[in-house]
């Protein structure tokens, strides 16, 4: 099949495309009914382990006596945070994740 323009290319792409969601759509995802309770049988977390190579990745770049305003780190659960993981490059890595 040949196309003589990218609108054509363009068109050809979208209709293939919602024709492949429309067959995998065919049943409904329904994440939950009730978003305000936990599913049955989900998993739980009972405890988080914050050992010493924690606190100096999380520390990293950060001298004592550390500010009060780290405090959060008590409360960090074992979700996502970009606090304790490299950012930007130099000039901007201002904690010295990125130092050779």
């Amino acid at each position: 099949m040949k196309f003589s323009s990218v609108p054509q290319l363009l068109l050809a792409v979208l209709v293939a495309t919602q024709a492949g969601l429309a067959a995998a759509l065919d049943e409904p995802f329904i994440a939950g009914t009730a978003p305000s309770q936990r599913p049955a049988g989900a998993p739980v977390i009972l405890e988080v382990q914050r050992d010493a190579e924690w606190y100096r990745r999380a520390l990293t770049g950060i001298s004592a006596p550390y500010p009060a305003s780290l405090r959060f780190l008590e409360d960090q659960g074992n979700w996502y945070t970009p606090f304790t993981r490299p950012g930007m490059l130099p000039p901007y890595d201002i904690r010295g994740w990125h130092v050779d």
